[in-house]
């Protein structure tokens, strides 16, 4: 594996799950594997889960692990090919990123979109002048677009929830929330589900808030949240704002919302989130505390994915 930036990456996604559950079940079975390596993990924004996770799996593999918050931290850096630097950033990305590809063997990084210029976000600047600059591997941590670490971690996570011989049915459903959120994770879910083709696959939300074909796929999609409910087995709850007239919030129905009542449609289906959460906006309580929540234990295998991405990037062959 080169750079861990979307799901065309992975190669084959059933191999990679079982990599990750085997480190869950035998955590540090490759603990010289980055003996003498350093990753290095730069946040353009704030993180927890993405952060630790990171740090976690490195060090069960040996690696150094050196976090370095940007925006507090560093330098503003400028992105921009012949940019005229004469405002607020002060040093250039072609400046930083060679020097971080001599400090370190892996370099993380964490960027989030401005939501103001839909072509801009979608172009992946920050994160494609990383990898032509640093000249070492890149792994994304979120990127504007897409967040595929997380949704490697959904894969991992239902794999593990279901073992019925039977093509489940997934469904990817829109929630409120009190700001503009980005598209990354609806996204980068749609993704990976469409590439690991083993689900009957809805998308459901409000009108005005389609996502970029490209992810949606083969996906069926509805804007009657009732009628994707019926026998899922699991509805994953994600909030983002609108692509077309982009990053705008047109509805914030607290109708869509999903509740026990809303669950009895599904197939008892397993509820997930990428966290964090809004009680009771997103997600209600009776939700997030029930038995039907996968979402503490989807977070935990953040670490797992991250050590089986970070391994095929150290050895391969492994």
């Amino acid at each position: 594996m080169e750079n861990f930036i979307s799901v065309h990456d992975a190669g084959n996604i059933d191999a990679l799950v079982a990599k990750a559950l085997q480190y869950k079940a035998h955590p540090f079975s490759d603990s010289s594997l980055g003996l003498h390596k350093r990753i290095g993990c730069l946040f353009l924004n704030p993180s927890m889960r993405t952060r630790l996770s990171t740090q976690i799996a490195a060090q069960n593999l040996g690696m150094d692990a050196i976090v370095f918050n940007v925006g507090q931290e560093g330098w503003a850096l400028e992105f921009e090919e012949e940019a005229i630097m004469s405002g607020s950033t002060v040093e250039h990305v072609k400046d930083a990123a060679p020097i971080m590809g001599r400090y370190f063997d892996v370099l993380a990084i964490r960027t989030f979109p401005s939501l103001k210029n839909r072509e801009d976000d979608y172009s992946e600047l920050f994160i494609r002048q990383f990898i032509k600059y640093a000249g070492i591997p890149v792994v994304s941590l979120e990127s504007a677009t897409l967040h595929p670490l997380q949704s490697f971690t959904d894969i991992i996570t239902i794999s593990e929830n279901f073992k019925e011989k039977r093509t489940p049915r997934i469904v990817l459903t829109w929630a409120p929330h009190v700001k503009p959120l980005p598209q990354c994770v609806a996204n980068s879910f749609a993704q990976w589900i469409n590439a690991w083709g083993q689900a009957d696959f809805v998308i459901t939300h409000p009108e005005d808030y389609e996502l970029d074909r490209q992810f949606v796929g083969k996906a069926t999609v509805t804007h009657h949240q009732d009628q994707a409910l019926k026998d899922a087995d699991f509805v994953y709850v994600k909030n983002w704002s609108t692509y077309e007239d982009y990053g705008k919030i047109y509805c914030n129905d607290p109708e869509w919302m999903l509740t026990n009542e809303k669950l009895k449609l599904t197939n008892n289906a397993k509820v997930m989130h990428c966290l964090p959460v809004r009680r009771n906006v997103e997600l209600s309580d009776e939700i997030l505390d029930g038995p039907n929540s996968l979402v503490t234990e989807e977070a935990s295998n953040r670490v797992w994915a991250a050590q089986a991405v970070l391994s095929e990037i150290l050895d391969p062959k492994i």
